[in-house]
């Protein structure tokens, strides 16, 4: 088995959906989080703050610089994500497909290093 890391994207400066449709959103993502579950493949997972509650530390001399706001400029931001042990990428990006339909957003498939038996 292998974990992924599956990244959930949506455009920079979007709007937050009406709230029927965030509603059916977050109850489609469960939907898929209880299957995950159901299946043996959940990890562990969570949405997060928006891109402007972001503080970067990087060392510079030895020392701590810190800086607000996202580390990149970007087009598309991340909103959430979740860690997933399938067989291969296959199933992955299987899963990927369930949860871009669920969260009507680009959702991103990474291998994680280390985290296979394989």
């Amino acid at each position: 088995m292998a974990q992924y890391l599956m990244s959930v994207w949506y455009p920079a400066g979007a709007t937050q959906p009406d709230p029927d449709e965030l509603d059916r959103i977050s109850r489609d993502v469960q939907a898929v989080h209880r299957r995950l579950e159901e299946e043996g493949a959940w990890v562990f997972g969570a949405g997060v703050h928006g891109p402007d509650s972001a503080t970067v530390v990087q060392t510079q001399g030895g020392r701590a610089v810190t800086t607000d706001g996202p580390f990149a400029e970007t087009k598309e931001v991340l909103g959430g994500f979740s860690v997933i042990e399938v067989a291969d990428l296959d199933a992955a990006l299987s899963w990927a497909e369930r949860m871009s339909e669920a969260t009507t957003c680009p959702i991103e498939v990474r291998p994680l290093h280390g985290a296979s038996d394989g």
